[in-house]
């Protein structure tokens, strides 16, 4: 019982008022309204479904560069699925008030901060987002000492890849730094570090300069000849552009100064996703890689490119802008329901 009295009550410890990384405090506390949505109800299902799992925790976790049962690849996968648990147990948690919810949540937090160590290999640590929103949800309610091994973690991941791409001896300008700075920025804001979020908004923003060109087209377009690394390279940046948009900041249509934004990317990719112009992917790739995968039978590595796999870039595009709407139902159906309930 006193456990439980410590998950509903106690604040995180370092928790910051209105610091948050995608989903204010206000937000997550009227979700409860949103219990009985149908998003709602697909989250208490999977959530039930976590509720009852063990977590999966790995000190380390790799896919990058390797093929499906290969060296780790395998475990990883399931072990990354873990993180998408945190976030829908934190949402069910929100979504119901029930605390079982949150006891689960606790459990895989301390599973994975007391086991996992940073890598700094952003394509492998790309989906720790989902556990960065589910601590959005639950930061006020978590016991102190989860709370503190957070705080701790999220400061390391964000001054780690901060450090990161000021010792690199050029600039980045392909997909790797994008998932990079979708992890600065998320952990500076959640931190609510004015320090770090100013070097979050400044990497952005050289990189846009970098990696979008003037006609909206990206760096990864013309590496990999293929549009599969043009949607890869472009949904962490709009992640953190939304992040940003949460603390009332306009990333989206930030401009480099030969005009390239953010925004022109979408705009650049949006005949093709929606069917007006098709692409034969990786025909003339710079990367080697890309035709082991081809030979290994990999799907999307060969042919036309399917342009429902941009469905994800837009469903996060049409909060900014509902011109995105009609491409991304089309695209892929209703947003995922974490995009539905957390982002406004």
């Amino acid at each position: 019982m006193a456990l439980l009295l410590c998950l509903i009550v106690a604040p995180a410890q370092g928790a910051e008022k209105e610091a948050f990384a995608l989903v204010p405090a206000n937000r997550a506390e009227e979700l409860i309204m949103m219990k009985s949505s149908p998003e709602g109800k697909t989250v208490n299902r999977w959530a039930e479904a976590a509720a009852v799992r063990q977590p999966s925790p790995l000190p380390k976790i790799h896919i990058e560069g390797t093929l499906p049962h290969q060296g780790i690849y395998d475990q990883s996968k399931i072990a990354k699925g873990d993180w998408e648990a945190i976030r829908d147990l934190s949402l069910a948690y929100r979504l119901s008030g029930e605390a079982k919810y949150l006891i689960q949540a606790n459990r895989f937090f301390l599973a994975w901060l007391d086991t996992y160590h940073l890598s700094f290999n952003p394509i492998d640590e790309s989906g720790l987002d989902a556990l960065i929103i589910g601590y959005d949800l639950v930061r006020r309610n978590l016991p102190p000492p989860t709370g503190a091994k957070m705080q701790n973690f999220l400061r390391r991941l964000a001054e780690g890849y901060v450090e990161k791409i000021e010792k690199q001896k050029g600039p980045d300008a392909g997909n790797w730094q994008s998932h990079r700075i979708k992890l600065i920025t998320l952990s500076s804001f959640s931190l609510g570090d004015l320090r770090l979020i100013g070097k979050a908004r400044k990497i952005f923003l050289d990189h846009i300069s970098r990696n979008i060109l003037p006609d909206g087209s990206v760096w990864d377009f013309y590496q990999r000849d293929a549009l599969h690394y043009v949607t890869y390279d472009l949904e962490p940046l709009v992640t953190a552009a939304l992040a940003a948009r949460a603390h009332g900041e306009d990333w989206l249509r930030n401009t480099a100064p030969d005009g390239a934004s953010l925004e022109r990317a979408l705009e650049w990719l949006r005949p093709y996703a929606n069917g007006e112009k098709s692409h034969e992917e990786f025909g003339h790739s710079n990367v080697r890689f890309d035709y082991v995968r081809r030979e290994a039978g990999l799907k999307g590595f060969s042919g036309t490119w399917d342009r429902k796999t941009a469905g994800y870039l837009y469903q996060l595009a049409m909060y900014f802008d509902d011109k995105y709407s009609g491409l991304a139902h089309a695209l892929g159906g209703k947003p995922q329901p974490w995009m539905a309930l957390c982002i406004r």
